[in-house]
């Protein structure tokens, strides 16, 4: 599932940021949702080796892009997470998203 609905898409009004939960697609959720984001990595990544948390926190951020994203887990980090898997999602979002700005403007990554 896309977790796109009847809903979408979500436009201004009254809205700032949406969260997004693991379900969304990022590829379509930017072309319906056309404020901030946040989300949206599946909690459950954090229990993956090492390796393979880096992956796929490296493919939501570079899916979302760094403007008008709010990287996050798409739903609530639960009681028994190693808190060395969190650090390595936020070094992860903080390198890819340094690298996708020193490749150049960070507003080229704009949603349409």
């Amino acid at each position: 599932s896309s977790g796109i609905n009847a809903e979408w898409p979500l436009r201004p009004g009254g809205y700032n940021v949406v969260g997004l939960d693991w379900t969304v697609d990022p590829n379509i959720a930017r072309d319906y949702v056309h404020i901030a984001v946040q989300g949206n990595l599946d909690p459950c990544a954090l229990y993956a080796p090492k390796e393979d948390l880096i992956e796929m926190t490296t493919k939501m951020v570079q899916q979302f892009g760094v403007r008008n994203y709010i990287a996050n887990l798409g739903h609530g980090i639960y009681p028994d997470m190693d808190p060395e898997s969190v650090a390595v999602f936020c070094d992860t979002v903080h390198k890819v998203s340094e690298d996708i700005m020193k490749k150049g403007d960070p507003f080229s990554q704009l949603y349409t």
